[in-house]
C-alpha cells in the first residue's frame, strides 16, 4: 500500500513563498515557473496558505492606483485570498488525498506542527491509479 510520501515532493524542492514576499517578487516566481497557485510560509515555516494569480489580479483591478514599482514594497500578506489551497498532514489517508485533488492542481502537507514539509501534485495521483 502506498504512503503519502510515495507521492510527496519534498519542500526543497517546491517553489513557495514566505509572507513577506512583495507583489512584485510573486508575480515573477509565478511568470518564471509558469504556475498559477503557489504556497505561502512564514518565517518559521508554517504554512499559511496559497496566493493565486487570480488573487493578484483582483488586487489589481480594485486598487486603481497600483503602481509595478510600488508592487516592489507592498508585501502579499495583505492581499485577500479568494480560495486558499487546503493543506493536509502527513497521516492523511490517500483516499482523502484523491479526493481533494479533484479540487486542487496540488495539496500542500504539513507536520504535526504545521510545517510546511512538500505536496503532492494531481499528476502524481493521476499516473498512479492510471498504473493501478
Amino acid at each position: 500500500m502506498k504512503t503519502i510520501f510515495d507521492f510527496l515532493t519534498p519542500k526543497s524542492q517546491t517553489v513557495y513563498l514566505e509572507r513577506s514576499a512583495t507583489i512584485r517578487q510573486t508575480l515573477e516566481k509565478l511568470d518564471v515557473h509558469k504556475f498559477s497557485v503557489l504556497t505561502l510560509i512564514d518565517e518559521s515555516g508554517t504554512f499559511i496558505s496559497t496566493i493565486s494569480e487570480g488573487d493578484i489580479l483582483r488586487y489589481i483591478k480594485n486598487d486603481s492606483d497600483f503602481n509595478i514599482l510600488e508592487a516592489e514594497s507592498q508585501t502579499i500578506d495583505k492581499i485577500e485570498k479568494y480560495r486558499s489551497y487546503q493543506a493536509l498532514k502527513v497521516d492523511t489517508p490517500i483516499s482523502v488525498i484523491i479526493k481533494l485533488s479533484l479540487q486542487q492542481n496540488f495539496i500542500p502537507i504539513v507536520d504535526d506542527r504545521g510545517i510546511f514539509i512538500g505536496i503532492i501534485k494531481r499528476k502524481s495521483i493521476i499516473d498512479y491509479l492510471f498504473e493501478n
